[in-house]
């Protein structure tokens, strides 16, 4: 698995437990794990309007993580082959927004 900081962009490897550090009382994350794809996917943040927010690559574990927000938002998860899927979610501040998303 390639990671993030092995890549030299020095992000933190994206693990089902949040980063040592992560102060939820300030912070709103969604984070979520993509079953049956293969391949690299990708989560897309809509906002409210459906404007592209951020993307991240879904990790090898298909784990992905957003810090957010508050508010509603959309994931969009790309996948090989054309197959999307949109996922709706509700960031509230100090609470991580757990997905689960299956293709």
């Amino acid at each position: 698995m390639t990671t993030a900081a092995a890549q030299g962009c020095g992000a933190p490897e994206v693990t089902a437990t949040l980063p040592a550090g992560v102060d939820l009382s300030t912070q709103a994350v969604i984070q979520g794990v993509v079953t049956g794809s293969s391949g690299t996917a990708y989560a897309r943040l809509l906002d409210s309007t459906g404007e592209f927010t951020g993307e991240v690559v879904v990790n090898d574990e298909g784990i992905f993580r957003f810090f957010a927000a508050p508010g509603s938002w959309t994931v969009r998860v790309i996948a090989g082959g054309g197959r999307t899927k949109d996922t709706s979610v509700q960031a509230n501040l100090g609470e991580v927004a757990q997905l689960q998303v299956t293709l």
